[in-house]
């Protein structure tokens, strides 16, 4: 725990989000584990097969009804092939998991029909916009027995906040009290259509709060929480009145921990990336800080962990020293009727928490 580690940080696109392992550790053997590639509408989907892809999974398939984002895709995954319709992925008995980044308002609808056909189905975060949709899948998975995971990249694909998770483990700083979580993001230009209509992307608690809501279930062991409060506001989008360019709520766990996220579309573009993600995990016996993506104007490395506990303060420079163990847990999850990765009740509850704080929020401009 004395040592500090030291690794380069590379820059992160936050629309075509994969990074790399630098050291995969395959968890089947080729073609023990196949998947396929459909609705390629955020670039998550490239981390979504990276991940799995380092952990042993054999890309087979790819769909999409726009040829130029299959051709993309292709230059990026060569190995895959382009199917003509969804019903070649549907009917290939070869295929055990379909991973997949459609429109958010659309990714329920489309892992029960994964999960109806046999296929286990990995999707990009927010998985639902709606709490129908929720319990529409939570059937879903029960009566077919098919797992419905979901892509909580800020946590599965940050090197950080896994180191995080195991100093936890290792009771470093105590018993959980608080997690406190940013997530900014840059708006950017050239965003489709759907990203402003609400129907479409389900508000930003739904969307990047879900990954808040995921992480503090995470890091301080609860089962089950309940949103205290929540707002939402337009500050700097008016010309696109279903935006939401900043977002916060504030939780309490049934373990009696707290929690409160802040998130936003507001990154300046005098920041060298996407955003300044940082969470702050306050235990009985120390506290943790994550410097997820950049160290602001020390360097431009991320995947820091700061560590005060009674033994001292450290530093841990992550990058590269820690993998990403989610993507093997998850194919040996599947093929072995194991839930290590994620459990199936916690993938639901965060979106079922998400969408409760969106539900419920208080608007805060006009």
């Amino acid at each position: 725990m004395k040592t500090n580690q030291h690794a380069t940080f590379g820059s992160r696109d936050g629309m075509n989000y994969a990074p790399k392992s630098a050291k995969p550790t395959p968890v089947c053997a080729p073609g023990e584990f196949t998947i396929a590639a459909m609705a390629l509408d955020h670039g998550h989907i490239y981390g979504q097969c990276n991940g799995l892809i380092e952990a042993g999974a054999t890309l087979k398939w790819v769909y999409d009804p726009d040829p130029a984002k299959v051709e993309a895709f292709l230059r990026v995954f060569p190995q895959a092939v382009a199917a003509a319709s969804p019903e070649d992925i549907w009917n290939d008995p070869d295929v055990q998991l379909v991973t997949a980044a459609a429109v958010p308002s659309e990714r329920g609808p489309l892992g029960i029909t994964a999960m109806e056909h046999g296929k286990h189905y990995f999707t990009d975060k927010t998985p639902f916009t709606s709490l129908e949709q929720l319990e529409a899948a939570r059937a879903a998975a029960a009566r077919t027995r098919r797992k419905y995971m979901v892509y909580y990249s800020e946590r599965l694909h940050v090197e950080s906040a896994v180191y995080a998770g195991k100093l936890i483990e290792q009771g470093a700083i105590g018993r959980v009290v608080q997690v406190l979580g940013t997530g900014p993001h840059r708006h950017g230009k050239g965003r489709p259509a759907w990203f402003y209509r609400k129907e479409n992307y389900g508000g930003i608690l739904c969307d990047i709060g879900s990954h808040q809501i995921e992480q503090f279930l995470y890091f301080a062991g609860c089962s089950d929480a309940s949103v205290a409060a929540s707002k939402v506001g337009n500050y700097r989008n008016a010309e696109h009145p279903e935006f939401e360019d900043f977002g916060d709520a504030t939780l309490i766990g049934d373990n009696g921990a707290t929690c409160y996220f802040r998130v936003d579309w507001l990154t300046p573009d005098g920041l060298s990336t996407w955003g300044d993600g940082r969470t702050v995990i306050l235990g009985t016996d120390g506290y943790i800080e994550l410097r997820k993506y950049i160290d602001v104007a020390r360097g431009g490395t991320g995947d820091h962990v700061f560590l005060v506990n009674h033994e001292g303060e450290f530093q841990f420079d992550v990058r590269g020293q820690i993998g990403f163990p989610f993507f093997g847990q998850l194919i040996r999850d599947c093929l072995d009727g194991t839930e290590n990765a994620m459990t199936q009740e916690h993938a639901f509850k965060a979106a079922e928490l998400c969408l409760i704080a969106q539900r419920d929020a208080v608007l805060v401009t006009k």
